[in-house]
């Protein structure tokens, strides 16, 4: 099927950068949907970032103009640039993808195993 697999997180101060990426490997024949979701401790996941079918791409109130989202199509691979970081930015980042695979006309969502973010102040 298609596994996802997330990096780049880890300890920034306030006001730093991180980088995270997601590369999707497996039988993918397309992909629909690449998306970058958060969960803190005692939250429910909220949007961080989606790339929806046909490029457009939307952001939490949260994060917009300090989040941007790219994606590498030769590599399967999204990116999630984060500047500006809070510590309200805290948690772990889940990468999810939308695709068919092949042998098989139906969409299906996957998710990654997720990458821990932390902010101190």
């Amino acid at each position: 099927q298609v596994r996802l697999v997330e990096s780049g997180g880890g300890l920034v101060q306030l006001g730093g950068s991180l980088r995270l990426s997601c590369a999707a490997s497996g039988s993918i024949r397309s992909i629909y949907y690449m998306g970058w979701y958060r969960q803190a401790p005692g939250k429910q996941r909220e949007l961080v970032a989606e790339l929806t079918s046909g490029d457009n791409t939307n952001y939490g109130d949260s994060v917009k103009g300090r989040f941007t989202l790219s994606r590498d199509n030769a590599k399967n691979t999204m990116y999630l640039q984060m500047n500006s970081l809070k510590p309200e930015d805290t948690g772990v980042y889940y990468c999810n993808v939308q695709s068919t695979v092949a042998g098989s006309p139906l969409r299906r969502d996957y998710w990654g195993q997720g990458t821990q973010v932390t902010v101190s102040s």
